[in-house]
Order: C-alpha cells, then sequence, then structure tokens
C-alpha cells in the first residue's frame, strides 16, 4: 500500500505551527544559552542533524550515500 499525502500540516496550519515550535524550540534555546559549539558538543541529538561543519561533510550516513569522504564532527 502507498499513501501520499502532499500537504498535511497545511491542512491545520496553527496547530501544526504549535507542534512544529514546541518540538525545535529546546533546540533553539540550548544553542542560544550555551553557543552553537559547546550545544553540538554536549547534546548527541543536537548534533546528529549537522551535515556540514567549516566546509567539511560530517554526516556519515550522507557520505555513505553519495560515496564522498566524510569528517567525524570536530566541533571547537
Amino acid at each position: 500500500m502507498h499513501y501520499c499525502v502532499a500537504n498535511m500540516p497545511g491542512a491545520v496550519p496553527r496547530s501544526s505551527t504549535y507542534a512544529h515550535t514546541n518540538a525545535t524550540m529546546p533546540y533553539a534555546l540550548e544553542l542560544a544559552d550555551k553557543g552553537f559549539d559547546k550545544a553540538m558538543m554536549e547534546n548527541r541529538v543536537l548534533a546528529s542533524g549537522l551535515n556540514v561543519y567549516k566546509s567539511k561533510l560530517t554526516n556519515k550516513n550522507v557520505a555513505e550515500a553519495l560515496n564522498i569522504d566524510y569528517t567525524e564532527m570536530k566541533v571547537g
């Protein structure tokens, strides 16, 4: 079975905005409070969303999918 919905959040824009904000605000606050380098070093979940840092590809899965070099993230 295949199911495709083009723009489900568009059907409920107010609710989806609140849901998105509630999910992402803690990360934004952590970045603001700690600064980029410290937040990335202390929060692996946050760091796992980083794909490129200082012109280097830092996401191993992306590198493997594209068959290009990967550099382990070293923030700081």
